[in-house]
């Protein structure tokens, strides 16, 4: 696939389609399931997905937290400036703290909160800053203190005075639980108690996988990504246990299910490039850049549960080139059409997609 090809990437969705809010329950969220062998679609809610999968597979999600990232700021001048913080990119770095401000920026200035503390800027880097913290307390506690979540432009917040603290619990997987992402993995946003219960009557075991989600996610494909097939660069982390017991569910023949593009993105960044009989899990921590596109041999993952994607976008490419790997008689276009005509609802907190 070339830059050029991205335009096929493209349909049309009606805005009244673009869910705004969380639905409760989360499970309630329509489930579009596609199985590629039999090439046949089936429509149900997600609180039925166990039925849809192989017994004894084991299932890979993300783990992340979403942080309130969002703030508003004063200058010493006394004007206001947002500053959004880069948590996601934190790890990879030491000591000053990266951000994206709103307005006009100098090394120097300090940023103030209302508690006195500050942010004092200290360089720039493109349309980064880096800033350094003057505070009794931790980034964390500030963050949690006066940030807001930082939702997609394209969803309504409203003004009421709990929005913020809704938010940060509906836009939060239910097993959240480390690390630190500037946008939710949301294909896992629809998991319940009552859908892991269901998953563990069917033999389904959970593992756990960590990639911390960063804006370069909404970004524009450029050229250049399908020149060197990489992308933004995301923190990512599996553990020695999650890769154990992946080996031995591939050793034993059970499929594994990849929850979202970010937990695909990150298997397929830990597992060796050698042959299908030979696909070995690495424990890893640190970062990845792929850019999955078609053609892609999917090594890590047989089945794939997702969310309905913005057009060309690199997450849609990820899907698609899933879809073809295993052989779909059909477009992924063709599938977001069928959805559309369906009503099913897109986004961040639209309905979900099974890919088997």
């Amino acid at each position: 696939m070339k830059f050029e090809d991205i335009g096929k990437y493209d349909y049309h969705l009606p805005q009244e389609l673009i869910r705004k809010r969380g639905i409760e329950p989360r499970d309630a969220a329509k489930l579009f399931v596609y199985d590629t062998v039999r090439d046949t679609v089936f429509h149900d809610t997600f609180a039925n997905l166990a039925e849809y999968l192989p017994r004894r597979s084991v299932m890979a999600l993300n783990e992340t937290r979403v942080v309130p990232a969002r703030l508003m700021l004063r200058k010493e001048t006394g004007g206001k400036i947002e500053v959004f913080v880069l948590a996601n990119e934190m790890g990879a770095l030491n000591g000053d703290i990266p951000v994206l401000v709103d307005r006009k920026c100098v090394p120097g200035m300090k940023l103030g909160f209302p508690d006195g503390s500050f942010f004092e800027v200290v360089s720039q880097d493109e349309n980064r800053f880096f800033v350094r913290l003057r505070s009794d307390f931790l980034l964390e506690t500030l963050l949690d203190r006066y940030g807001s979540t930082p939702i997609p432009h394209y969803l309504e917040t409203g003004n009421e005075d709990n929005e913020e603290a809704e938010l940060r619990r509906r836009y939060q997987t239910v097993f959240a639980d480390s690390g630190a992402s500037v946008a939710a993995p949301t294909a896992s946003l629809h998991f319940t108690d009552r859908v892991f219960d269901s998953l563990e009557k069917r033999g389904i075991e959970s593992v756990r996988v960590g990639l911390d989600v960063g804006l370069g996610t909404f970004a524009p494909l450029r050229k250049d990504n399908f020149e060197t097939k990489t992308l933004h660069r995301e923190r990512i982390t599996v553990s020695a246990d999650t890769t154990d017991r992946l080996n031995r569910a591939k050793k034993e023949g059970r499929p594994i299910v990849a929850v979202g593009t970010t937990a695909l993105r990150t298997l397929e960044s830990v597992i060796s490039s050698a042959d299908d009989m030979n696909r070995v899990f690495h424990p890893y921590s640190g970062d990845t850049d792929i850019f999955i596109f078609q053609p892609h041999r999917f090594r890590s993952s047989d089945i794939l549960v997702t969310n309905f994607h913005l057009p060309q976008s690199s997450l849609m490419l990820l899907v698609d080139a899933f879809l073809r790997d295993k052989g779909s008689k059909r477009s992924l276009v063709s599938l977001y059409e069928e959805a559309i005509r369906e009503r099913y609802a897109f986004y961040s907190f639209g309905d979900s997609m099974l890919l088997l």
